[in-house]
């Protein structure tokens, strides 16, 4: 009995310091929201800048906390973009509740995810995002699982982000540890990282490991990813997401 105990207790540690995190936030009850989604905010939480107040382009990366339970877990992240001069923002992102899983059209940039306030990663603007908007929409529309939809351990929602940034040349932003699906390859085993500067390795999305410059060192098993990020001075927790004193990736300063 003792022997086994002592074969059963690493993986069991393992398992308690993955489910830390979801746990914890599961207790605190911080992510409560509506109790229904159709009764859930989808307003905008005012980050973006409207369109009659700036007239260049804008490309910005969000990410908020998926709905129910799963928000222990995950976050749910798009991209957003406006073309120079344009009236409205374009939003695209997967759903897993449509046949056709991409959503590309009109929408607001910021709008909560069914209560979940939105976190802005990246806000690119001007000359830059006006060059990177068309490559952009041509990744969209090249997504190779339009039609697929796996919430764990994708292809997903996160899959998608991960996709559009890999990409789309000069784009380079890492997506948070609980980005849940980002590490999703498909039938590849090794593929540069989304943050443009190292690479990562991927068993089908439930084991991995990553190296990059903006994402830093990222252990992945079943989906659940801890790691260091010096660039950024922080880590990366389970379920809880990056705890970082800096954001790597571009931001535009008002």
């Amino acid at each position: 009995m003792k022997k086994a105990f002592r074969y059963a207790r690493w993986p069991l540690l393992g398992l308690l310091v993955l489910m830390a995190g979801p746990l914890l936030l599961a207790v605190s009850g911080q992510l409560q929201g509506a109790e229904s989604w159709r009764t859930a905010s989808r307003e905008s939480a005012g980050i973006a800048p409207r369109p009659e107040q700036y007239e260049g382009a804008v490309v910005q990366v969000y990410g908020a906390r998926t709905w129910g339970w799963r928000g222990y877990f995950a976050v749910h992240t798009w991209l957003a973009t406006k073309e120079k001069g344009a009236e409205e923002y374009r939003v695209h992102e997967v759903t897993g509740w449509r046949r056709y899983v991409v959503n590309s059209q009109p929408g607001e940039p910021d709008r909560h995810w069914y209560g979940a306030r939105p976190e802005l990663y990246a806000d690119i603007r001007g000359p830059e995002a006006e060059a990177l908007i068309p490559r952009i929409y041509d990744a969209v529309a090249s997504y190779p699982y339009a039609t697929t939809y796996e919430a764990w351990p994708g292809p997903n929602s996160n899959t998608f982000t991960a996709w559009v940034i890999k990409e789309v040349p000069g784009l380079d932003i890492a997506l948070p540890g609980h980005a849940i699906g980002k590490d999703y390859l498909g039938d590849s085993v090794v593929a540069e990282v989304p943050g443009g500067a190292g690479y990562q390795l991927s068993l089908g999305g439930y084991f991995g490991l990553m190296a990059g410059v903006k994402e830093g060192l990222e252990l992945n098993l079943l989906g659940l990813s801890i790691g260091l990020n010096p660039m950024a001075l922080g880590i990366k927790l389970p379920g809880i997401g990056d705890l970082a004193l800096l954001n790597p990736n571009p931001m535009t300063e008002d």
